[in-house]
């Protein structure tokens, strides 16, 4: 018996910041995953966020241009304006 297995690709989006750098509950929030800084740390904790591809669990955790961080098959770059 043989089995294929498909892979989804991942969406891929920007969001662009006019500052240095970016808390990682705040572009969670920026970018519409997270209602509220509430929901954002609880996500962050959950496990259920990459960070340049590594899951992360600091919510503090600052984000430049270059970064992109992963929720639910969405990957997010970070861009400059």
């Amino acid at each position: 018996m043989k089995i294929t297995v498909k892979v989804k690709k991942k969406e891929e989006k920007d969001v662009f910041i006019t500052t240095e750098n970016i808390p990682l509950d705040k572009a969670l929030k920026f970018s519409g995953i997270a209602g509220t800084g509430g929901q954002a740390k609880m996500l962050i904790q959950d496990g259920l966020v990459r960070v340049n591809g590594e899951v992360c669990l600091s919510r503090g955790k600052k984000l430049k241009a270059g970064d992109c961080f992963e929720f639910s098959n969405v990957i997010y770059g970070i861009k400059s304006k």
